[in-house]
């Protein structure tokens, strides 16, 4: 599996990990894209994912940010996990929105790696901007091809 080109291994472990994300996929998040060390999703705002103040709940924000940070750090084919995240809420979303979660690596050592996700409405308004750090744990995201 290592031997395919860069980005034909982060599309394969991103297309493989989204797959098997049922929490991801029942909140509507598609993946759009991938590269090494970076995702592209999306997550429409539902009725359901609205808060008392009718905006889009906070929480959701952050699964949708997590979910491409996670796509992302694991497009090494490592299996990687969140070791710490933050995230600034900036601007409110309403329902019908449709947003998206931009994630790129900023840097990536040893067992760790820092990404930032930035999410936009459909009009290009920043929402929220998140910082996650994440922590290579044994295994892959691919299962090894067993020789024939």
């Amino acid at each position: 599996m290592n031997d395919l080109p860069a980005q034909q291994l982060a599309e394969r472990c991103a297309q493989a990990l989204m797959a098997r994300d049922n929490a991801s996929l029942a909140l509507g998040m598609q993946l759009l894209e991938a590269g090494p060390g970076r995702a592209h999703m999306r997550m429409p705002v539902r009725t359901d994912m609205l808060q008392g103040h009718g905006t889009c709940h906070g929480g959701f924000l952050f699964a949708l940010a997590d979910s491409a940070f996670a796509m992302a750090c694991n497009t090494y084919n490592d299996a990687t996990v969140a070791q710490g995240c933050s995230i600034d809420y900036v601007a409110p979303a309403f329902e019908g929105d449709v947003l998206s979660a931009q994630c790129s690596e900023q840097s990536r050592s040893g067992r760790t790696g820092n990404y930032d996700v930035r999410i936009e409405n459909q009009q290009g308004q920043l929402i929220a901007l998140f910082h996650g750090k994440s922590y290579k744990v044994r295994g892959t995201v691919l299962a090894q091809e067993t020789p024939t």
